[in-house]
């Protein structure tokens, strides 16, 4: 098993982010208290920069690549997201005047891509798949010298990411137990490591879509695997297999991790826009639809923070939510077997 991040690494990432990212708002929800029994609060890292919790890992692990090899990132850098990384990657790189180039599949939100453009990466296009992307990307970092910034399973992107839990951590000393949204599984490692260091007794709950576990799977299978095929509508969540890394310490560190259907994710995007007055992607709706389902098992009485990782949603699908229902076009997200998902 590899060695896992180490506390040290995540007080490191928040003096780098001093400054840099947006301590976003720990919020009461009255309405999810009264439903569940639990005091619930929403760590709104939609409100963060570029719509995500993403910044936090891109932004730390430029900073870290600079301070450990200052010529490491002289060419400029190269990630592969559909996505709110791309984005972020794209703000970080701007942040330190360098130059970015984000891979992205052909059907990628319009609202990412968007953003990444608006941010001035320069954006390569490939399939719809992540392994098509990550292929392009790495063969675009061995030709033209430039620094790889990977999604999810990389020990500077945990640790910058577990600034969140960080934070939340030390707005709310008594919460006990901490719902967070798994993908690849970067968010949920640096908020284990975060918390383990400074709570060790928070109950740790990883969330996934119904559709697309593959971190789930794999911890049944008590090793990392890859899925035959995906179908949800979280594309954020879509990862076909957790890296080595991330699964390493949600293995070591998570009390457990749950899974919802995409009408539980939906039901809790709307939830969130209606009736929380904030603008949630499906994706980061999912610790919520945990929540209101009981799939994170019975936490009345508990202090329960909940992540709410993203806002990036396209105004046409925000616009479908709240008319007459139903998956807009292209907010589906399948793959086949042997192929990837968007992340």
């Amino acid at each position: 098993m590899p060695d896992l991040v180490g506390f040290d690494a995540v007080e490191a990432a928040a003096r780098r982010l001093e400054d840099k990212a947006v301590e976003t708002p720990f919020l009461a929800s009255p309405l999810l208290s009264e439903a569940s029994g639990a005091r619930v609060r929403l760590k709104a890292e939609g409100l963060q920069r570029t719509g995500s919790f993403k910044f936090r890992g891109a932004f730390n692990c430029m900073a870290a690549r600079a301070e450990a090899d200052p010529e490491a990132l002289a060419a400029g850098v190269v990630t592969y997201s559909s996505g709110n990384h791309a984005q972020a990657v794209a703000a970080a790189a701007a942040e330190r005047g360098l130059r970015a180039v984000v891979v992205m599949p052909v059907d990628a939100p319009t609202v990412k891509r968007e953003g990444a453009r608006r941010h001035g990466a320069e954006i390569v296009e490939e399939g719809r798949t992540s392994e098509e992307r990550r292929e392009r990307a790495e063969a675009i970092r061995e030709r033209e010298g430039l620094a790889m910034i990977p999604p999810f399973d990389d020990p500077d992107i945990i640790a910058g990411q577990g600034t969140c839990a960080r934070e939340a951590a030390l707005a709310w000393p008594q919460m006990d137990t901490w719902l967070v949204c798994i993908g690849g599984g970067g968010f949920g490692s640096g908020s284990a490591v975060a918390l383990r260091g400074m709570r060790p007794g928070v109950r740790i709950i990883g969330v996934e879509a119904e559709g697309a576990a593959s971190m789930r799977a794999s911890l049944d299978a008590g090793c990392p695997i890859t899925l035959a095929s995906i179908r949800t509508i979280a594309d954020g969540l879509a990862p076909v297999r957790p890296g080595d890394l991330t699964y390493a310490h949600v293995e070591a560190l998570f009390d457990d991790v749950v899974t919802v259907p995409d009408e539980a994710i939906r039901a809790a995007a709307r939830h969130m826009v209606v009736e929380e007055r904030l603008v949630v992607e499906y994706s980061g709706a999912a610790a919520v639809a945990a929540l209101m389902t009981g799939a994170a098992g019975d936490l009345s009485g508990r202090n329960v923070g909940v992540t709410l990782s993203g806002s990036n949603m396209d105004v046409s699908v925000l616009a479908e939510l709240l008319g007459k229902g139903g998956d807009p076009p292209g907010t589906r997200l399948e793959t086949d077997p042997g192929g990837g998902a968007r992340g």
